[in-house]
This record gives C-alpha cells, sequence and structure tokens, in this order.
C-alpha cells in the first residue's frame, strides 16, 4: 500500500509542458502559514522598537523568508504534486508555524525552539534533495551540492542549541551565510537545471503582495481600535496611498529577466536580483508595523523618534531595494533608462532618510502625507520616463 502511494520526484523544466508553470492550489495555501509567521513578526516589532527589536526582527525575518525561498526552488525543479509532495508541504506549514509561535520571546527563551524549528525545516529540504538527486541522475550534481551547503548550515544551527546566548546567534548568523552563500557556488549545476523564469517570479510577486498586505492589516488594525475622525481617516488613506505607490513600482516593472543568467552560469546576476528581495519583503513589512504606529499616533503631535525613523527607514529600504532590482531587470529598456530609475529610487531613499533625521517637529499626519508625496511622485516620474521610451521602441 505505501509503495502504491509513493511516488519519486520527476524533474521539472521550462518548455517540457503545452502551457506556462502557474502557482498551484498547494502552493497558495502553503503561503498562508507565512501570512501567519509575518503577522507574528510584524506584531513583534511593532512591540519592540529598539535596536535589540530590530535586530530580532532581521533575524527571524532572514531565517523563514530563506525558508520559503528554499521550498520554492525545489517546488519549481522537483515537485510533483504527488502525495509525498503535498505530506512534506504539511510538515513544512506545521513547523514554520512553531517557528512564528517562537518569534514572541524575541532573542531570549524562544531562540532555542526558533533555532530547533529551523533545522527541522532545512534538514527536510536536505532530504528532498538528496531524494531527488537518487532518483534523478541528471541532478545529482547540484542536489549533492545543495545537500552538502545547506547540511553545514544546518550543523550549525544544531550546534547553537547547546551554546550560551549571545555566542548562539553568531553561529546563527554564519549559517545563514553558509545557506546563502551555497547557490553562488553552484554555477553550471543550475546552469543544467536552472528554475522556471516563469513560476519563479510569480511565487516571488505573491510573496511580496503577502508582505504588502500587512500595511493594509495595519491599516485596518490601527482604524478599529480609534474614533474615527477626519485626520485619521486622511492619515489612513495616505498610508495606503503608499502600499499602492510601492505595489505600482514593483509590479509595474517586475520580472524574472535577470533569472536567465543562471541558464547561463552566471549565478551572480540571478541570484543579486533574488536577494535583494530580501530587504524589499523586509522593508515593506516595517513600513505596514510604521503605519500602524502613525495611525495610532494623534495626527498632530509628532511621532517618537524611532517611530518615525521606522516609518522612514523602512520605505528607504523599500526603495533602495528597488532600485537594485529595476536596475537589472532587462526588459525594462535600455541601461541608460534602468539607471535613471534606479538614481529616482536612490534620491527619494536620500531624502526619507534626511527627513528622518531632520524631521522631529513633523506631526504624524504632516509626516505620512510627505511619504505618500514621495512615493506618488516616483509613481509619476515613471510614467513620465516611460512614455517616450515606449514611443521609441513602437517606432
Amino acid at each position: 500500500m505505501i509503495m502504491a502511494l509513493w511516488q519519486p520526484p520527476s524533474l521539472r523544466r521550462d518548455g517540457e509542458s503545452p502551457s506556462e508553470r502557474r502557482a498551484t492550489w498547494l502552493e497558495l495555501f502553503y503561503d498562508l502559514v507565512f501570512v501567519a509567521a509575518i503577522g507574528q513578526l510584524a506584531h513583534y516589532l511593532s512591540s519592540h522598537l529598539s535596536g535589540v527589536g530590530l535586530a530580532s526582527f532581521g533575524l527571524f525575518f532572514i531565517a523563514i523568508w530563506w525558508c520559503w525561498v528554499g521550498a520554492t526552488f525545489y517546488a519549481t525543479r522537483f515537485d510533483n504534486d504527488a502525495i509525498p509532495d503535498r505530506l512534506v508541504t504539511f510538515i513544512q506549514m506545521g513547523i514554520v508555524a512553531a517557528m512564528a509561535v517562537n518569534t514572541h520571546h524575541g532573542l531570549a527563551i524562544g531562540s532555542t525552539g526558533f533555532a530547533i524549528c529551523y533545522v527541522l525545516f532545512r534538514g527536510l529540504l536536505v532530504v528532498q534533495y538528496l531524494v531527488a538527486g537518487h532518483y534523478i541522475s541528471v541532478a545529482r550534481g547540484l542536489t549533492t551540492h545543495y545537500a552538502l551547503g545547506f547540511g553545514s548550515s544546518v550543523a550549525l544551527w544544531l550546534l547553537s542549541v547547546f551554546v550560551p546566548i549571545p555566542w548562539r546567534y553568531g553561529l546563527w548568523a554564519l549559517g545563514l551565510l553558509v545557506d546563502l552563500g551555497t547557490p553562488l557556488t553552484a554555477g553550471r549545476l543550475v546552469a543544467l537545471i536552472p528554475p522556471s523564469l516563469t513560476h519563479i517570479p510569480e511565487r516571488i510577486g505573491l510573496f511580496t503582495i503577502i508582505v504588502l498586505g500587512e500595511a493594509i492589516i495595519a491599516v485596518v488594525n490601527g482604524l478599529s481600535e480609534l474614533e474615527w475622525g477626519l485626520t485619521t481617516m486622511l492619515t489612513a488613506f495616505l498610508g495606503l496611498s503608499i502600499a499602492f505607490s510601492l505595489w505600482w513600482l514593483y509590479f509595474d516593472s517586475a520580472d524574472g529577466s535577470p533569472l536567465r543568467s543562471m541558464q547561463r552560469g552566471k549565478m551572480h546576476i540571478g541570484l543579486a536580483w533574488l536577494y535583494a528581495h530580501l530587504p524589499l519583503a523586509a522593508g515593506l513589512i516595517a513600513a505596514g508595523v510604521g503605519m500602524g504606529h502613525m495611525i495610532e499616533t494623534t495626527p498632530g503631535i509628532p511621532p517618537e523618534s524611532a517611530e518615525r525613523w521606522l516609518m522612514c527607514g523602512a520605505i528607504a529600504l523599500s526603495l533602495t531595494a528597488l532600485a537594485g532590482i529595476h536596475w537589472m531587470t532587462c526588459t525594462l529598456g535600455t541601461p541608460r533608462f534602468r539607471k535613471v530609475l534606479s538614481t529616482y529610487r536612490l534620491a527619494a531613499a536620500g531624502g526619507l532618510l534626511l527627513i528622518a533625521a531632520w524631521g522631529d517637529q513633523l506631526s504624524s499626519l504632516s509626516l505620512v502625507a510627505i511619504l505618500s508625496a514621495i512615493c506618488a511622485f516616483q509613481v509619476v516620474l515613471d510614467l513620465w520616463r516611460r512614455t517616450p521610451q515606449i514611443r521609441t521602441e513602437k517606432v
């Protein structure tokens, strides 16, 4: 009976199916547990606006994001939606839920549980790669490379459980560096079996939608705890406009063109594009948290310094990440055009940091209005610059 249900993993490549691969219902359901995890991280950050709080949020988010990336890249190559794949997905969801629970106590008593969860998730991924390599000989070089690299990180995280704080977090950081660096050394192995150029950008886009949703939740939660007034509603509306502008800037230009470099063994370009989504996602989550604080602050009163820096810094981080993404997105146009878009993003990010440093007299409403105007102006500049670009291409 067990053997009848077992189906080995199979290699999936672009072009082998008559239609482009799209996100499956299971993948969409799988993302829901990351929605919950991100919600817990946002709640933690909202309650810990300090250097330690930001460090905790950063470590937790990088680990959770990398778990999602690992499962997604495995699925794009080897997942055939068989019963074993579905059961593994269910187990992964349970582990991520446990990771989210252990973020409540930050870098304290919850760190042991979080490390164990990371070991379980990534260890299961290592087993998946070993099984795939066993059944698919052409992929064995890549799966062995990933299993060794990711397995080394798992060993470091497991060792951290037995190491006292704060040395434990040093092993976490080292383990994450090994994890993030492993694909960089894969080179020609990835060129033989590249990720899907249609599936990966769609999945990355869906995750970006998830983190943008955190800004929407922050606005709704903020309004639900206050008496509605004109200034409060205006602050909330402007906050939504910031999220809308960031959505526009990303999805009006996002595609997976940098991933094509992986097909040629040039891992640094494709991975730079992928890794740029890490600060983008973190910035979007933090911006949502900051928006919640702006709404809860009396509109005519300046927010606290930590709240102002969080809001401005988060959007600046998002725009900086977008600058890198747009610079690498070949289908946007000529290198000069991409450079102009990236310059807009970086200039706006610099302006936001100046506001964070010198805007201590700005009320929460004024601050949100200025940030909203800056983000909207980025959209206007894009439309203005893109119009002659489109006309030139048509000619």
